[in-house]
């Protein structure tokens, strides 16, 4: 995909084979499941990292699936 995937700037939190901006772009994800995805594989900032995917798939959930059963 381009030697931009060859680095990272500004720390070293995806410590990953397939970095998630590569996961998100091939499988076509939209902004708030590529979020999920980004914040579930970062190894810095643990708990948070976590709550900040939770936000991202509660927002999911009530803008695309609250009217669902």
């Amino acid at each position: 995909m381009g030697k931009a995937l060859d680095s990272q700037i500004g720390g070293n939190h995806y410590k990953l084979p397939i970095q998630p901006v590569e996961f998100i772009y091939k499988n076509q994800l939209d902004y708030l499941r590529g979020n999920v995805i980004k914040y579930v594989t970062r190894t810095k900032n643990g708990a948070e990292n976590i709550r900040k995917a939770k936000h991202y798939s509660e927002i999911l959930l009530g803008l695309e699936y609250a009217n669902k059963a």
